[in-house]
């Protein structure tokens, strides 16, 4: 299966001339800079913010793909924050999540190298799907006020799935539906990176990591075929009523990153971190099956590599932690590692800032045209397609008409 690459290569190659606007004053020619919106899921750092977390991302991620009343979000959130509770501060310790502090680290040093190129024209501005106070609606009122009008949607998000860049897209449209003043949009233009899962400097500097981790912990330890690697990708529910759920980009990630080791490492296969839901029928092998049936083919160590993920989180740590301990359980003459994600590796953020360039420079090049909002009188736009979809059903018909004189159609109807 071939995915096409999301990123344009050369902007010029690019066919979408830019608008030419003749209102544009000097005070928008002074003001082209553009904002970079940088999205994660963001995670709980506070106990008491777990219920309220656990709601929105009921709503916004469970209800693509499991058949759950609305009304039951709010207790159900409840009842999943006391189970978090027990997990992150009894089981573990007190664990807190390290993932907003990483991704601000990425987030500055995209910055950094941007700005490299760039100058003042660009800032980047973080948010996180569910963690106040860095809400979508939130970043985006202060990009507004901050007078920006060019807008890049960049989900730092390996895999383009609903789950993922389709979230962030549903909540960057409610917000800027809620902070529209006056009759036209203050955002003129926008561009969108919706992820990167074929990268090959990606999946390239994921299969270097795997091999220097090898090199410095197992090379004088296990022949190459006793070393068993799983490659984690986020689960996926088979079906998400009728939405992109990432299994095919994410079987191409780890596919491409399978051909970078296998040759010198036989023992690969993909490992999905699903969730524990009753009634879904999530992607298969998960990471502890996986694991175990590299060790049923000899496998004397085991290293797990996240490679769906770019940002730590509860998942790639907890989660995987819980496994690699119910293997040692299973295996105890195995020796596990756990590897960490890309976070903020130099190269992943010199690549990060890398794929955004092309598109800042569309966006800075770009005269764009004032766009109405909705509150605006669209009748005309609904003339226009009535009209077309009259003449197209004028045609139709004229066209069917010559056909039934000449052919008998043995008694079969054709509804539009």
């Amino acid at each position: 299966m071939v995915v096409p690459n999301p990123l344009p290569e050369h902007s010029t190659d690019r066919l979408d001339l830019p608008f030419v606007d003749d209102d544009q004053t000097p005070a928008d020619a002074e003001n082209n800079r553009v904002a970079v919106l940088l999205m994660g899921y963001g995670e709980v750092e506070s106990y008491e913010d777990f219920a309220n977390y656990n709601e929105q991302a009921l709503n916004l991620l469970t209800a693509k793909f499991a058949p759950v009343p609305t009304w039951i979000y709010p207790p159900l959130a409840k009842v999943l924050a006391a189970f978090d509770l027990h997990e992150w501060s009894h089981q573990h310790g007190n664990f807190i999540s390290p993932h907003n502090a990483i991704f601000e680290r990425q987030r500055a040093g995209i910055e950094a190298a941007l700005k490299q190129r760039w100058g003042d024209r660009i800032e980047v501005f973080k948010a996180f799907n569910f963690c106040q106070p860095h809400l979508p609606e939130q970043v985006l009122e202060t990009i507004r006020d901050r007078g920006f009008s060019k807008l890049l949607i960049y989900p730092l998000l390996v895999v383009d799935s609903i789950f993922t860049s389709g979230i962030a897209i549903e909540q960057v449209n409610k917000a800027l539906v809620n902070l529209q003043t006056g009759d036209t949009h203050w955002v003129r233009s926008m561009r969108y990176i919706p992820s990167f899962y074929n990268q090959p400097d990606y999946i390239q500097l994921l299969a270097r990591m795997v091999q220097e981790r090898i090199d410095r912990e197992w090379r004088s330890s296990f022949l190459p075929s006793q070393i068993g690697i799983v490659l984690l990708n986020h689960g996926c529910p088979h079906e998400a009523k009728g939405f992109v759920s990432g299994i095919a980009e994410s079987q191409a990630l780890y596919e491409a990153v399978r051909v970078e080791l296998m040759h010198r490492y036989p023992l690969i296969s993909v490992g999905w971190l699903n969730h524990d839901t009753p009634m879904i029928n999530w992607t298969q092998p998960n990471a502890q099956l996986a694991a175990h049936n590299l060790i049923e083919l000899g496998a004397q160590a085991i290293l797990m590599m996240p490679i769906g993920f770019a940002t730590e989180n509860h998942e790639t740590l907890l989660d995987v932690e819980h496994i690699m301990l119910a293997l040692q359980r299973q295996h105890p003459q195995v020796i596990y590692q756990q590897m960490p994600c890309v976070n903020d590796h130099p190269e992943f953020l010199e690549m990060a800032a890398r794929w955004a360039n092309p598109l800042i420079s569309d966006l800075l090049g770009e005269r764009a045209k004032a766009i109405h909002f909705a509150g605006v009188d669209r009748s005309h736009l609904l003339d226009q397609a009535s009209d077309s979809d009259h003449a197209a059903t004028h045609s139709h018909d004229h066209d069917h008409d010559h056909a039934h004189a000449g052919h008998h159609h043995h008694g079969h109807h054709h509804h539009h």
